[in-house]
């Protein structure tokens, strides 16, 4: 069963498209930069959640659903997510895992202790610019302070993280699209969802 709400935020209304497995575990997943809910690897992950047993929340930020596509500063959009997990949240007393595609995962990792949060999924985490190496992203994967699931492609021009304490890494072929090997990414998060 699959629904849609707006939820207010103190950056305008957000939207969750909300997957439901009918458990008390929940996965929450945002969107990058400029792509939206619909992309082909938060499609694979939804799957894979609901498989898996858990209500997955696709969450469009405000700047979003306001039909813009330059993203809002990185304290908005934290602000805004924190506003739809004490949302989402009251409905949820099993697990709450949350995560999302490079921005996306980028907002998971920065407010995963806020949101009292399991673990955090990560596709495409956007370790630092294209080219620009030397303004890592790092300290915020290495500060979710909880374990984290990180999927990432070969090539992608915004680097491959490391792995780390209570980090696993999985390459796939491909770039930061993510777009190939859908049944390995499908695969690895549920068997990882499984664990947590």
């Amino acid at each position: 069963m699959t629904s849609a709400r707006e939820v207010d935020t103190p950056r305008g209304p957000a939207r969750v498209t909300l997957h439901r497995a009918g458990t008390p575990r929940g996965l929450l997943l945002g969107h990058g930069a400029g792509g939206g809910i619909d992309a082909p690897d938060l499609v694979t992950a939804t799957a894979a959640g609901t498989a898996a047993g858990f209500d997955v929340g696709l969450v469009e930020q405000p700047y979003r659903v306001a039909g813009r596509r330059a993203p809002a500063p990185a304290g908005h959009l934290d602000e805004a997510w924190l506003a739809v997990v004490a949302a989402v949240r009251p409905g949820h007393d099993g697990p709450l895992v949350v995560g999302g595609r490079s921005s996306g995962a980028r907002v998971a990792c920065r407010t995963a202790t806020t949101a009292g949060a399991t673990a955090v999924l990560c596709l495409a985490f956007p370790l630092h610019p294209p080219g620009r190496p030397e303004r890592t992203r790092a300290p915020e994967l290495d500060g979710a302070g909880v374990p984290v699931l990180v999927v990432q492609g070969r090539s992608d021009r915004f680097g491959v993280p490391a792995e780390g304490p209570g980090r696993r890494v999985v390459l796939l072929d491909g770039d930061h699209g993510l777009k190939k090997q859908h049944d390995v990414l499908g695969a690895t998060v549920g068997q990882w969802l499984g664990t947590v």
